[in-house]
């Protein structure tokens, strides 16, 4: 299968009547610049590769726009934790399916063409395993085939309730693995991989909360090259329980005592020092940015000039789902800066002048690296991931450049600029649709309902 694109964001820079030559195993066989188009199928806009979404709950999109309401004057995370557990309660397998599914179609519709499902909720409502201990971590790969999005299981080891191994709470009975029943879940999910399309595995701690430096140590032998993913200094309350507990703050407590480097994926780290911004830096580790989450719950705000400063990697995610929209992302984690300095265009390359391509390129690389995946490039040997802008916007029409594109739609548009998306070198997303859309709707208002 050939592809035509009259612009298209390639690692070198934008490039003009570009041909791709697609394998039947969904890789780029060829990219030809300054290439003819007969014969190839011509894209209706400019052409940029698909955004990875590196941390989504999918089930907690049930929850979208249900906990805006005070219950509390000191309304926090950790009062938004409390309505999430009861969500938690009423979830069901089937429900859980239905909602990834639904989630995942609209993260196309968005312009991620792959995400990491950061997997927690194991058990049913007792806590106790189902019959087949994997059954929800299926229901959400379901989702993703269903969809036909690309997706990075990340199943997570959730122990314990608080730091030094204290008890986990009531609502958080269906989150909880030992260390060797966990261990026996990933082997699990490992032989079934092994033979889906487009599934990758990667080995989660879900915070250091959750787990203890033991467990940390055991786990990791599992396998020493897949991404490594961990929620960590997401709130203020977390790094003051962290120095009650050990005498440092959580990033510094995980440096001096694993050995954190590319394979890490630090999700939020949203509370560093200056020490922590460069020590995240040097390790290579890709920082997980959510910032639609993050001002949802009041976590605090990246500092972001400072790790990019540093030579840091970063990607985005959607996280609880309050959001399904790259340029949301993209564009609150620029303008978080912007009003903590009261200035304008904070996030830049030193040669690349364009705000809007410096945040997607940077996105596309940390988040290719924190799924483990060749992604987020177009170029001979990667997945054949797109997205194409829809060339009939009036905004994308009269941009000058292919930079221009990336700025108007991360900055003035949104989800109605994103026209077609390819996964593997399928369209998923035409003209703004999915072609299963009306039956995976129907199947989330049912669940929807069934959890309400």
């Amino acid at each position: 299968m050939d592809l035509f694109a009259s612009q298209a964001l390639l690692p070198s820079g934008w490039a003009r009547n570009v041909r791709l030559s697609i394998a039947t195993d969904g890789t780029l066989q060829s990219v030809q610049p300054d290439a003819a188009a007969a014969g190839a199928e011509q894209v209706a806009g400019p052409l940029v590769p698909g955004m990875p979404n590196l941390h989504s709950h999918a089930f907690q999109r049930a929850m979208a726009g249900t906990a805006e309401v005070v219950a509390d004057p000191q309304d926090s995370f950790w009062s938004w934790r409390q309505r999430m557990y009861d969500l938690v309660a009423r979830m069901t397998p089937e429900a859980m399916q239905a909602i990834a599914a639904y989630l995942y179609m609209e993260m196309l519709k968005a312009g991620y063409t792959s995400v990491a499902e950061f997997h927690y909720l194991h058990h049913d409502r007792d806590g106790q395993p189902y019959a087949d201990p994997a059954e929800t971590a299926e229901r959400v790969m379901a989702g993703a085939g269903i969809a036909g999005i690309a997706q990075a299981l990340v199943p997570v080891l959730y122990s314990h309730g608080g730091f030094g191994g204290q008890p986990a709470a009531a609502g958080q009975r269906r989150f909880l693995h030992d260390t060797d029943s966990y261990a026996s879940l990933w082997q699990t999910l490992r032989a079934r991989i092994a033979a889906r399309e487009r599934q990758t595995l990667a080995l989660c701690f879900h915070s250091l909360r959750a787990v203890t430096h033991e467990q940390i140590a055991t786990i990791l032998t599992l396998d020493d090259q897949v991404p490594v993913h961990i929620h960590i200094a997401e709130q203020q309350p977390e790094v003051d329980a962290s120095l009650a507990w050990s005498g440092q703050r959580p990033v510094a407590w995980l440096y001096d005592h694993v050995d954190v480097d590319a394979r890490w994926c630090l999700v939020h780290a949203t509370h560093l020092t200056t020490d922590e911004v460069h020590k995240i830096a040097a390790s290579h580790a890709v920082v997980g940015l959510c910032p639609t989450t993050e001002a949802n719950l009041g976590d605090g705000i990246f500092p972001a000039m400072e790790h990019v400063a540093a030579g840091g990697r970063f990607g985005i995610g959607s996280d609880s789902h309050i959001s399904v929209n790259v340029a949301e992302e993209l564009r609150w984690l620029e303008y978080a800066q912007r009003l903590v300095t009261q200035r304008r265009n904070r996030l830049h390359g030193g040669d690349q002048p364009s705000v809007g391509r410096f945040l997607y390129e940077q996105a596309l690389q940390g988040g290719a690296q924190a799924l483990g995946q060749r992604i987020g490039r177009i170029e001979v040997g990667a997945h054949a991931d797109f997205v194409v802008l829809d060339g009939d916007n009036p905004f994308i029409a009269t941009a000058s450049g292919g930079d221009q594109c990336l700025d108007r739609w991360l900055f003035a548009l949104g989800n109605e600029s994103v026209r077609d998306v390819y996964v593997n070198g399928r369209r998923v997303i035409e003209a703004g649709r999915h072609p299963d859309e009306e039956r995976m709707t129907a199947a989330f208002v049912q669940a929807m309902q069934a959890v309400s």
